[in-house]
């Protein structure tokens, strides 16, 4: 399909042809958020850590004498029912990755992509490059193009201008195309792609 290709400036710059096998697919949710799982269960930490009753700082000695004293019968201060004991099946150091297939992440980048189009939340841009490093010039040029919350795919190689300019700018990011993910283009309103972006996913997607 032809699809309309701006400026940064909203200007018109030609059209470029978008593949339907990439842009055109009618988007599952369900792929969507299995990929969104997948992407922050991987990303958490997975540093939460309690002291069970071999790890607190406490003495191991018998709290009293096993009879005579008329209370219940007890050994260590560290048991869990006791203030100060250790915590009893409390959260470990772990990872929380799980595994999702290599063609079912790669067929939610695709949906992710066509979702993006379907919702006419999609710009290609020519080129994302900037003449300097002046956030407020950038600012103004994605005013022109109606953008307040969005995600900038540039080429291998981004503009440090450019990336520099954006980097300050509220509810925008910037990533060059290797670092597309499903999770970042639908946490922002809009999609720009540059035209290098739209070559390379074709390329990749071949």
């Amino acid at each position: 399909m032809e699809f309309n290709v701006k400026t940064l400036e909203g200007k018109d710059a030609g059209t470029v042809a978008l593949s339907d096998a990439i842009f055109g697919l009618d988007p599952r949710e369900d792929i969507l958020a299995r990929m969104v799982r997948y992407q922050l269960a991987k990303k958490q930490q997975g540093t939460h850590k309690t002291k069970t009753r071999a790890e607190v700082s406490r003495t191991g000695a018998k709290m009293y004498k096993q009879k005579g004293t008329g209370r219940a019968r007890h050994h260590s201060a560290r048991a869990p029912q006791f203030r100060g004991g250790g915590k009893a099946h409390g959260p470990v150091v772990r990872s929380h990755e799980h595994d999702l297939p290599k063609k079912v992440r790669a067929l939610a980048l695709r949906h992710a992509l066509s979702a993006k189009l379907k919702a006419e939340d999609l710009i290609i841009v020519d080129n994302l490059v900037a003449a300097e490093v002046k956030t407020k010039l950038l600012a103004g040029s994605f005013a022109s193009l109606g953008l307040t919350n969005a995600l900038f795919i540039g080429g291998a190689e981004l503009d440090s201008n450019f990336k520099l300019a954006a980097q300050n700018i509220p509810n925008v990011d910037v990533l060059p195309v290797q670092g597309i993910n499903v999770y970042d283009i639908l946490r922002r309103g809009k999609l720009v792609l540059s035209k290098a972006a739209v070559e390379a996913l074709e390329e990749r997607f071949k």
